[in-house]
């Protein structure tokens, strides 16, 4: 392998490009990397740490593929020594030996280090002839040396780590409102074919449109957090007028259909299809009563091979009042509805649109079997946590997935669920500790 230095060893190098004022065009961008070069010196940074903080917001600084490789085979010509402080790291290598290592051709090589030096990473130090060489002390300690300079990675290390922390927050926030716009859609999604389906009278035609014309705009490629915001903040406006439209659509339904030429069967018909009117006052009830949820093995019912069909609401009912009587006479960790609640606040925000005040856990299974669609999770793994749970506790666990899952702490709901379904086949499943533990996190 031919030597870094060049074929008759440590001799000069000549560099740069000859224009009428010197070796190398000066811009403001290589003014400033040679005073980050100046700083770098005074810092004593490690090798591992200044290139690991570049190399995770390359991308961002706008550095290529091409440029990395080449700092990285300019790194490796360094030593360790070279990165305390008061010394400079700087490379001498020839461009045989860099174009050998990178296998960029001459003008490739030029331009790569030309780019790393525009973003402040590296800083190019002329000698008076134009010329790269350098010396070492028996100890390995660079004596004197020109050629590319390393020392504004010293300069920049702390400065690209806290960029680094600022991008990583940017991109949770931005995940976590992607996933409040993907919610908020499923819901307009729903309201809509609700009403459609039930051929109620509203401007169904005009808010289709809307709501079309809201999903085009949909970035197709990663954006910052301010235009998700921004969608986010039209969607909900949007899914607003659609509860409005569609409560106002089911009441007036309500009132055709509830006259005394329809009759008694109509009226009732009417009056089990009408939902509950949404309060402006708290959904959660102030009780002293504790409506336990218990999750011990030996509470948990009998189980078919087969997951059956979604039970009618007559038989979820009725279950519901024989568990919650049952789990009264037993010992051990109970919790109340309001409790549930009060941990799950997204959850209780969505709730409170969708069925008003919650009076009792019957109420909370039916919009909780209503909200279960817009996390992704089927209807078969549903139908499952209540045959292998019961519906209260599935209706718990139910709660606890969305608001986790709203949160950002769940990715997969649909799995999460079955997670805890098995859970509780093992005697390992214990709602009342995450509730109580999420209490604690809020209070903290």
């Amino acid at each position: 392998m031919q030597s870094p230095y060049g074929a008759t060893g440590p001799r000069a190098v000549r560099t740069g490009h000859a224009t009428p004022n010197g070796w190398r065009r000066v811009s403001p961008a290589l003014m400033q990397a040679d005073k980050l070069a100046q700083k770098g010196a005074g810092l004593a940074v490690e090798k591992g740490r200044a290139f690991v903080a570049v190399k995770r917001v390359g991308a961002h600084i706008g550095l290529k593929a091409g440029d990395l490789l080449l700092l990285d085979t300019l790194g490796a010509f360094t030593q360790s020594q070279d990165w305390q402080e008061g010394r400079r790291p700087i490379v001498w290598a020839s461009n045989a030996y860099l174009m050998e290592q990178t296998g960029f051709s001459l003008s490739a090589l030029k331009r790569h280090a030309r780019r790393l030096a525009e973003a402040g990473v590296i800083a190019f130090k002329d000698s008076p002839n134009g010329k790269r060489w350098g010396h070492r002390d028996a100890q390995g300690v660079i004596i004197e040396a020109y050629g590319f300079d390393l020392a504004p990675l010293s300069a920049r290390a702390a400065e690209f780590e806290q960029l680094h922390a600022e991008l990583q927050a940017e991109r949770a926030l931005c995940q976590r409102l992607k996933r409040q716009i993907t919610v908020t859609r499923r819901m307009i999604r729903a309201r809509i074919d609700a009403a459609l389906s039930s051929a109620l009278k509203g401007p169904w035609a005009q808010l289709t449109t809307l709501f079309e014309e809201l999903l085009g705009r949909l970035p197709r490629r990663n954006v910052a957090s301010e235009t998700l915001e921004r969608l986010l903040g039209w969607f909900s406006e949007l899914q607003g007028r659609v509860e409005s439209a569609y409560l106002r659509a089911v009441r007036a339904d309500a009132v055709v259909d509830n006259t005394p030429e329809v009759g008694g069967e109509a009226i009732e018909q009417t009056q089990k299809m009408a939902p509950r009117e949404v309060i402006s006052d708290p959904h959660i009830r102030t009780t002293t009563q504790l409506d336990p949820v218990t999750c011990k093995s030996s509470e948990k019912e009998n189980v078919a091979g087969v997951v059956p069909d979604a039970p009618p609401q007559k038989q979820v009912d009725s279950a519901l009042e024989d568990w919650v009587a049952e789990t009264r006479k037993k010992r051990g960790a109970a919790l109340d509805l309001t409790t549930v609640m009060q941990a799950c606040p997204e959850f209780a925000s969505w709730a409170r649109g969708m069925g008003g005040y919650l009076k009792d856990w019957g109420d909370l299974h039916r919009v909780a079997g209503q909200l279960r669609p817009m996390i992704g999770i089927s209807e078969h793994a549903w139908n499952l946590a209540q045959d292998r749970l019961g519906p209260q506790i599935a209706t718990a666990a139910l709660v606890l997935v969305f608001d986790k899952h709203a949160a950002g702490e769940v990715a997969s709901p649909g799995g999460y669920l079955r997670g805890m379904v098995e859970k509780a086949g093992a005697g390992e499943l214990h709602l009342e500790r995450s509730f109580y533990g999420r209490l604690s996190g809020q209070a903290a």
